[in-house]
């Protein structure tokens, strides 16, 4: 990691509304259908993530088991898959915006303190969390963007790097090619060129093969993670075959001593407008914390989630007494409530984006749920003692 000056600090940690109506009968009754879930039941240190997240979660736990603060260990977990080039949700290999330019966003909060920090539209940092904490740790701000954010880097000692990989390359041509027909762009089914010895017959050197277009971490896939689990269902209309993902990881932590950090980064919806900036940095949306009730996160549509406050809506339901697994149940239901006003909605009425919650309360309870996940629940990382790291599966509101 970039220096990160732990001695000062840690010297600086030592200084239920009622639910909205959902409006469908489908979604109440497949609530109530979830069986108790165990890490409501969970007491002691843990940490959280979402599913790409299983050797962060690991890496986290060791830090506080080594007496590392909570928000350091969360900004060195989420760092493994930050610089994972195979990982296109996330850092180095994510996917670009609409120009081919990776713009990532970050934050991370710290509970002893109730500091945080954040950078948003950052190009060329492989760890734009561990900027984000270094704003949260040098500055009296709260959140640096563009440019800005990364002059900051640059004085910092962060090196430059380009962030598109060749695989996400491929991705945004194989995007420019297929979203639409209304543009000089040629789709697969119209390309006709001559060979030659770089381009085999009918091939093009840009085109991949659909398991290409859906790559999935092998740490994921050896979980048993699905890639529909994995990659969210894309808007209504995109085509099928090429890739998509909202691109976060969160991580929240919690010692034994019940000290809470919380971070979220991402590289941002796949092809975003160039400044687009979703939840991940934006402190109480895509991720919260509160040393005295717990610390809480999000992934997925980060449009919905800034509009309702998720993260620090999720930490308020805890602290009006309801479980964490119940807590991001909660929230997502006043999400969809709201959605509905406007209009972003499949035929069926259910919402045509996905949401995930995350939380852990400071006694170590924790839980996660989604808006859409399969029969068999919605995937996400937890690490704790009695389990080691590995992947369990929240409710959701829809199957």
């Amino acid at each position: 990691m970039e220096h990160i000056d732990r001695r000062r600090f840690l010297a600086a940690a030592g200084a239920a509304a009622a639910l909205s109506a959902i409006g469908t009968d489908r979604a109440r009754a497949h609530t109530r259908s979830q069986p108790e879930h165990t890490g409501d039941n969970h007491r002691g240190p843990a940490v959280i993530a979402s599913a790409n997240g299983l050797r962060t979660v690991a890496l986290a736990f060791d830090r506080i088991n080594a007496n590392t603060d909570p928000a350091l260990a969360a900004v060195e977990g989420v760092g493994i898959v930050e610089a994972d080039a195979n990982d296109v949700t996330v850092g180095l290999g994510g996917l670009p915006n609409e120009r081919g330019v990776v713009q990532l966003d970050s934050s991370v909060m710290h509970g002893p303190t109730h500091r945080a920090g954040a950078v948003a539209a950052i190009e060329n940092i492989v760890h734009p969390a561990r900027v984000a904490l270094r704003v949260l740790q040098s500055t009296d701000h709260c959140m640096l963007v563009g440019e800005g954010a990364l002059e900051f880097a640059r004085a910092h000692g962060f090196r430059e790097e380009n962030l598109l990989t060749e695989q996400a390359r491929r991705m945004w041509m194989r995007w420019k090619r297929q979203a639409t027909n209304a543009d000089d762009w040629l789709n697969d089914d119209q390309l006709d060129w001559p060979v030659d010895s770089v381009t085999e017959p009918g091939s093009d050197p840009d085109q991949q093969s659909r398991l290409d277009v859906f790559p999935m971490p092998q740490d994921a896939i050896a979980a048993g993670i699905t890639p529909a689990e994995f990659f969210d269902a894309p808007p209504p209309g995109w085509p099928a075959e090429v890739a998509f993902t909202y691109g976060t990881i969160h991580c929240s932590a919690v010692t034994a001593g019940g000290d809470v950090g919380s971070c979220t980064t991402t590289s941002g919806l796949s092809y975003k407008i160039p400044g687009r900036v979703g939840d991940s940095p934006i402190i109480g949306a895509g991720m919260y914390c509160d040393n005295a009730v717990g610390g809480a996160g999000a992934t997925g549509f980060g449009e919905a989630v800034i509009q309702s406050c998720g993260a620090f809506d999720t930490v308020r339901e805890m602290d009006n007494g309801q479980s964490p697994t119940d807590a991001c149940l909660a929230v997502l239901k006043r999400i969809v409530d709201r959605s509905r006003r406007q209009r972003r909605l499949f035929e069926n009425g259910e919402p045509n984006f996905n949401v995930r919650m995350y939380a852990v309360r400071k006694d170590g309870a924790y839980g996660s749920a989604s808006i859409h996940a399969g029969a068999s629940g919605s995937p996400f990382a937890i690490c704790s003692a009695d389990g080691g790291s590995r992947i369990e599966r929240g409710p959701s509101l829809y199957q």
